[in-house]
């Protein structure tokens, strides 16, 4: 026997068997503390720390379908050029009322194919949704108040192509394009010559003639030689071979366009805009998208997610659209400001100023074509690697322009945070153009795409702020209404008609382009309206101002109302019994009000 071991008396053993047997006969209350004591079970469970390609994204969708059959609709916008289903969640409480009655929330993601977080982005979106609907008072408000329409991939085939693939060339769709005009469709992409799924760096050893050396700082990483100076190795580019003959390497891969091009707002031709194909809506993913959008004109909120960056941006695209109006500007700058302070590391901009021009992108379609206040989040910013202090004043290095201290830093992380999963060592390969040479590199899963480990909260800050944005869009409710009699069968009438919300029922954007119907208020019953107008101060003496239009029991508000407003209508009738007025507005909702005229 072994000195440390003990030998348990039968007393002990007989006491200790009783004991449980008194905890088994109260093992149900202790179940039910443990119950009580943890979060409630989720109706589906779904794993936030990996990526999935689109047939897993299609049978997520159709698990929730199935678990929340009396809010989720499941359908199909349209199919991609390789034949796959732009699968579509609509979100919709029909106990509180029809679809179109009600403001809509479009999100969409994964445009570009290699964007993959933003469609785990949109799952997580109708998971939380869902798994909080009666749990969270707030969650359950979005979705009785509000609709959301959510697309997690505009691009399948491209998110397919990345998933499946190397991930070179699957930023764009699949149509074929001849992109080193020889003649010939997608002969020449990338090739994963040594078998391993990445298509990495090669290198080259030439004592004394390259522009290269190993860095003192750690042996996989490379930095160019100071000007005059020769270094031992030279970069060769990335991993493949001239397929084509035609002298470049890797120059037609499949595509070659960008599906966000293709949208009919500032659309330019593909010599102005890079990618844009030959015609706005050329594409059958775009096409399919705008189809749906233009059938729900109930979308006041869009969020298109992109990546990388860190970004919160808003239209407009391009310098020679001009700003917005101080109008729009308000809801855009609270909404995008508010979101910035929601994501640590993102920055609220302006597409074409703060970053770069974009011809016939879909935020200037949804905007000035369609009346939507729109965003797109560049998810995820590479600074999130460094949130320690050390480690983030160690990438920095403002003395040596070719000292890859950013390289040290983002190999720490890899090493210790993911232990080594995304980067690939150097390795000799024999080339069949440039022979002995070395290839290594980062995976495509690193760089553009959060560790897996913080794509949760990547999901839910995100997905917070368009939760918030749903929240803000116009919602027009009916306040006081008051009635004056002012002869025997003539009355003063006011209602007050109010939007809470940050977003106006009509952006000015859709107002000048005329792109949204006018708000209409409706009077029904049987009275005469002899003049109607809007109250300028409600709580002080003089008139209204008078609406100058020829049916005053069906008005036209040709600008909307705005947002954080309430309004005081006043009409002068003759007549008795009920008035019902009723506000009317595409985008903010309908409510009316009945009034006794006695």
């Amino acid at each position: 026997m072994n000195a440390n071991t003990r030998t348990i008396p039968k007393a002990v053993i007989g006491a200790l068997a009783l004991t449980l047997l008194i905890f088994a006969g109260s093992a149900p209350s202790s179940l039910a503390w443990s119950q009580e004591a943890s979060d409630p079970q989720h109706r589906v469970g779904v794993s936030w720390n990996r990526w999935t390609d689109y047939d897993e994204v299609v049978s997520t969708m159709e698990r929730f379908a199935a678990a929340w059959p009396e809010l989720l609709t499941l359908e199909s916008i349209g199919t991609s050029y390789g034949g796959r289903e732009m699968m579509l969640m609509r979100i919709n409480n029909p106990a509180t009322g029809s679809e179109m009655s009600k403001s809509a929330m479009y999100i969409e993601a994964n445009i570009h194919g290699n964007e993959i977080q933003g469609g785990e982005t949109c799952l997580y979106t109708i998971w939380y949704l869902m798994e909080n609907y009666g749990r969270i008072d707030k969650i359950t408000q979005l979705v009785d108040e509000r609709v959301f329409y959510i697309i997690p991939s505009v691009n399948p085939d491209g998110r397919d192509y990345f998933m499946h693939g190397t991930g070179q060339g699957s930023r764009t769709g699949h149509v074929p394009v001849d992109n080193d005009y020889d003649g010939l469709y997608d002969e020449d992409p990338a090739d994963d010559m040594n078998g391993n799924g990445v298509i990495e760096t090669i290198r080259k050893y030439v004592p004394g003639e390259g522009t290269h050396r190993i860095s003192h700082l750690d042996p996989r990483l490379m930095e160019e030689v100071p000007q005059g100076e020769k270094g031992d190795w030279i970069i060769l580019g990335r991993e493949g071979t001239d397929d084509d003959g035609d002298g470049r390497v890797n120059e037609d891969p499949v595509g070659g366009y960008d599906p966000n091009r293709n949208f009919a707002a500032d659309w330019q031709p593909d010599y102005i805009q890079r990618g844009a194909m030959d015609y706005p809506f050329q594409l059958p993913e775009t096409s399919a998208v705008n189809e749906f959008l233009m059938a729900h004109p109930n979308i006041a909120g869009m969020q298109t997610y992109h990546n990388a960056g860190g970004m919160i941006l808003r239209p407009p695209g391009s310098e020679h659209r001009g700003e917005f109006t101080a109008e729009d500007l308000e809801p855009y700058d609270e909404l995008g400001e508010t979101g910035a302070r929601m994501l640590p590391f993102y920055e609220y901009m302006i597409l074409w100023s703060d970053l770069y021009t974009v011809h016939g992108g879909v935020l200037d379609w949804t905007n000035d074509g369609l009346g939507i206040i729109s965003f797109s989040n560049e998810l995820w910013n590479g600074g999130q690697y460094f949130t320690s202090p050390d480690l983030k004043e160690e990438q920095e290095d403002p003395f040596s322009p070719i000292t890859p201290r950013q390289g040290v830093a983002n190999l720490f992380f890899d090493d210790l945070l993911e232990f080594g999963n995304e980067y690939i060592e150097w390795a000799e390969f024999d080339h069949p153009v440039y022979g002995r040479v070395e290839m290594g590199g980062w995976k495509k899963t690193r760089g553009r795409l959060p560790p897996r480990f913080m794509q949760e909260e990547l999901a839910h800050r995100n997905m917070a702020f368009t939760l918030f944005q749903a929240d803000e869009m116009p919602m027009m409710t009916v306040g006081e209404t008051r009635v004056e009699k002012i002869d025997d069968d003539v009355y003063r009438v006011r209602i007050d008609f109010s939007n809470s919300k940050i977003a106006p029922t009509i952006i000015e954007a859709a107002a000048q382009n005329k792109v949204v119907p006018p708000d209409l208020i409706v009077v029904e019953g049987e009275v005469e309206v002899l003049n109607a107008g809007w109250v300028e101060n409600k709580f002080a003496p003089g008139a209204s101002l008078r609406i100058d239009q020829h049916d005053l029991k069906r008005i036209m508000v040709r600008n909307g109302h705005p947002g954080r407003v309430t309004r005081t209508l006043e009409y002068l009738v003759r007549g008795d019994g009920n008035m019902t007025v009723r506000y009317i507005s595409v985008k903010g909702g309908t409510v009316e009000a009945t009034v006794d005229l006695n």
